[in-house]
């Protein structure tokens, strides 16, 4: 029998989580004019993750389910090239 009863039961949405997490607080420490710009993007791209995964598993279907995780890879990409943007030589926030 399976232990999962929700989507806060799963691992992948929890670690998801605590990514978003990370990056809300990395993103404190940006400049202000980044408000509207690399802030809200990677903060959008961190918690859009298990937005999706949990969206998915709400879903009830396994193809709707399929479809919304691999939403969630979507964001994790488009999150990672943020990353690589902000760490070029001309823009080092971390």
């Amino acid at each position: 029998m399976s232990d999962i009863k929700d989507f806060k039961d799963l691992k992948i949405w929890e670690k998801g989580m605590i990514i978003a997490e990370k990056y809300y607080l990395l993103t404190k420490k940006f400049p202000k004019e980044e408000t509207y710009g690399m802030i809200q993007q990677i903060r959008r791209a961190s918690v859009s993750r298990p937005a999706n995964i949990a969206e998915g598993y709400g879903r009830r279907s396994s193809g709707d389910y399929a479809r919304f995780l691999n939403i969630a890879q979507g964001s994790i990409n488009e999150l990672e090239t943020h990353l690589h943007f902000i760490r070029k030589d001309t823009i080092m926030y971390v």
